[in-house]
């Protein structure tokens, strides 16, 4: 799993050196086999705990006066997508442990490591750590006792944990209760998948995450608009010097319940801030350069054919969304809409987490 590779990785180096929000229907690929009247049914009677976000066009990426953007988040190109349902909120340790509670499903973190399979996203020759490390667990925050000169080397805040995982999620003594409301975190992809299955739901392409997020707001860099002031009101992040002090100004220093901040225009919650979400989309950091190029409106696009990270060339990234409690200015900003990173598919950490869509086709079914 990442979460490990990348300790394995730290110890080997030192070792060895919008337009607009359109709400006109787009009634194609998530309606074709639905009927007119059934569609209508379906969309004014959404699943429990879900949004209705009609289809229409925007510009993905940074917008202009966004100073602090990152390359991989320009240029802006103009995409469309259709309508779909959203969870109002994160999927939360309650509704994770009932999914795990029907089928027994046993979570990336909590399986044993595959050293074989874990040396093929390792550079050749890398040693097998002892088997004191080769166990399961996952990616915990800790604060620093005084100021990070290289914010680059993220080695520094993070530290793996064996037996951290969903049910322990703050270490290997803590557990869930109290905590139902929560969003379930130390979730790979693998898992997020999973769980989707069981629910009749899938992940959320970047486009849909990022169209959805937006809502209303046609030029912001956040969901609430341009004013950084009000962020503390809108957003669980990192407030204080990061990481050495949070000054809580926010409420928390870490998760927080699911609506403890206001929703966006739309209604969803926790669109910036909290923990980062899943989507379905490659990390490939050509992909909006690409898009751009053509010129055209790209209808629901699914993100890159394969991933491609030079600072990652050993490990395939899917794209989170949203940034998480430990963003801040001075770190990575990703609580604005447009931010975006790469994880592993086998990456678990105490923030990242997800929440799922559905489309009518997809109701029809059930």
């Amino acid at each position: 799993m990442r979460t490990l590779i990348i300790c394995i990785c730290v110890f080997t180096f030192f070792c060895c050196k919008n337009k607009s929000f359109n709400k006109t229907e787009r009634v194609n690929s998530n309606t074709k086999n639905v009927s007119t009247t059934i569609y209508d049914s379906i969309i004014n009677n959404p699943p429990k705990g879900m949004l209705w976000i009609p289809g229409g066009t925007f510009l993905q990426g940074a917008v202009p006066h966004d100073e602090i953007a990152m390359m991989h988040e320009k240029p802006q190109h103009s995409v469309s997508v259709d309508g779909f349902f959203m969870d109002i909120t994160e999927v939360t340790n309650a509704q994770f442990s009932k999914f795990v509670e029907e089928t027994g499903y046993i979570t990336v973190a909590e399986r044993e490591i595959d050293w074989e399979e874990m040396k093929k996203q390792l550079p050749q020759g890398t040693p097998k750590p002892h088997d004191t490390i080769m166990q399961p667990g996952s990616l915990m925050f800790k604060k620093t006792k005084t100021s990070v000169p290289n914010l680059y080397d993220f080695s520094q805040w993070w530290r793996w944990v064996i037996g951290v995982n969903w049910k322990h999620p703050s270490g290997v003594k803590s557990t869930l209760e109290g905590k139902e409301n929560y969003p379930v975190t130390h979730i790979s992809f693998e898992d997020a998948q999973a769980y989707c299955k069981w629910a009749g739901r899938r992940l959320p392409t970047e486009a849909e995450w990022e169209y959805a997020a937006r809502g209303k707001k046609s030029n912001t860099m956040y969901f609430w608009g341009d004013d950084i002031n009000i962020l503390s009101k809108n957003a669980n992040t990192w407030e204080g010097e990061f990481p050495v002090f949070n000054t809580f100004e926010d409420g928390y220093e870490r998760a927080a319940p699911v609506k403890s901040y206001p929703p966006n225009s739309l209604g969803l919650y926790d669109m910036a801030g909290n923990v980062w979400e899943w989507t379905t989309d490659w990390y490939n950091i050509n992909y909006y350069q690409e898009l751009a190029s053509t010129n055209t409106t790209t209808n629901n696009p699914k993100g890159a054919e394969k991933a491609y990270n030079p600072n990652n060339p050993y490990i395939q990234e899917k794209i989170i969304k949203g940034g998480s409690f430990l963003c801040s200015y001075s770190y990575c900003a990703s609580y604005r809409i447009s931010s975006r990173m790469g994880s592993s598919t086998d990456s678990s950490s105490e923030h990242i987490g997800f929440r799922t869509v559905a489309t009518p086709d997809m109701l029809v079914k059930e």
